[in-house]
């Protein structure tokens, strides 16, 4: 019983269901970049480059043989640069928000407070050292 009621404990802690939050809000994120990506932003940069494709680019290692039954080997570096790209979109994505959310704990924080007043035995000892210093 102890078992189930420390995992209990365990998956109901807010920390956890925050992070499960992030994770599904995370997956629904990277749908929005990836179609950025491939819809919005690679369609401009093809036409600039000619008409070129990124997703398309690839090194043939091995040609497809269909006699064979033998399929392409291939360095498909055009999805590597598309990878990269939603790479930094994000990246960037996340720097912001936490740029912002910085932001906002700098203006919540509470300006310092004022030193606490010296206690009494502070007081009485300062006036001690002040009368033996005017003594001398």
């Amino acid at each position: 019983m102890g078992f189930v009621k420390e995992f209990k404990e365990f998956a109901v802690k807010g920390n956890v269901v925050d992070l499960a939050v992030g994770v599904i809000i995370g997956a629904a994120f990277g749908k929005i970049v990836t179609s950025l990506v491939s819809d919005v932003i690679m369609p401009p940069i093809g036409y600039i480059t000619g008409g070129v494709d990124f997703a398309d680019k690839k090194i043939v290692l091995t040609p497809a043989n269909e006699a064979t039954k033998v399929a392409e080997v291939a360095i498909h570096y055009g999805l590597f640069i598309n990878a990269v790209i939603q790479f930094l979109i994000i990246a960037f994505c996340i720097f912001v928000v936490v740029k912002a959310i910085n932001a906002m704990k700098k203006k919540e924080e509470v300006a310092p407070s004022a030193p606490p007043a010296p206690s009494k035995e502070q007081v009485l000892l300062t006036e001690i050292r002040d009368l033996l210093a005017a003594k001398k």
